[in-house]
């Protein structure tokens, strides 16, 4: 017999874990915060020097590092789950599946940002922020996938359906609506909701394995 209790209390562990890497992204705000106090900055007329936000970088990839870490030490030793226990070799069919999630991405990114977004950032930033700037992607998006980690199994433990990109369904609703908020754009959010959704898919298509998730889905990201 099914022990519905256990089910319903380990897929809730895997939740928390997946809304604390979510609390693990927005603590960017609170360093935000702190740095507007520290540098008397106005919130209604917010810019940083290059310097400002090189470190603003550098501090935020710190506590992500903190919380990812002990997000999957968590998820390993208590939860007895090793997010990177999956080594599946790919067939064509996955291949060709990741290929058009990155086209897909592409081409969704050629539009919000009319034009090539990396090449647009390198412009308006110069070489050294640029650089910093996509070290703090790479770190964000270990948060983002681990969003999608957790949230999946949690998906997969409550309804036994391992097809359902529960974790991109989860953290577009999550961190991809939240975009509404920080860009004060419904279509920012919305178009953030699409992307986590193909996040979930890249992650089930890559068959979890990180080796091939991970790079595939920053790619997703910042292309």
């Amino acid at each position: 017999m099914i022990d519905e209790k256990n089910i319903s209390e380990k897929g809730s562990a895997f939740l928390k874990l997946s809304l604390y890497a979510l609390l693990g992204v927005l603590l960017e705000l609170l360093i935000l915060l702190i740095e507007i106090l520290v540098y008397g900055k106005s919130i209604n007329h917010l810019s940083f020097t290059g310097a400002e936000k090189i470190l603003h970088w550098i501090l935020t990839c710190i506590t992500w590092t903190a919380v990812s870490y002990q997000l999957i030490k968590t998820s390993r030793e208590k939860y007895k789950f090793d997010i990177f226990k999956y080594r599946n070799s790919l067939d064509l069919k996955n291949w060709l599946l990741c290929l058009i999630l990155l086209t897909v991405s592409i081409s969704n990114s050629l539009i919000d940002w009319n034009g090539f977004k990396v090449l647009k950032e390198f412009l308006y930033y110069g070489w050294l922020q640029f650089i910093f700037q996509y070290i703090y992607y790479l770190f964000e998006t270990i948060l983002v996938v681990l969003i999608i980690i957790f949230a999946q199994k949690a998906g997969e433990i409550w309804f036994r359906k391992d097809k359902i990109p529960w974790g991109g369904i989860f953290v577009g609703s999550t961190w991809g609506l939240l975009h509404i908020v920080t860009k004060f754009q419904l279509y920012a959010g919305l178009s953030a909701f699409i992307e986590g959704l193909l996040f979930g898919v890249a992650y089930l298509a890559s068959r979890k394995d990180l080796r091939i998730a991970y790079p595939l889905i920053f790619l997703m990201f910042v292309l």
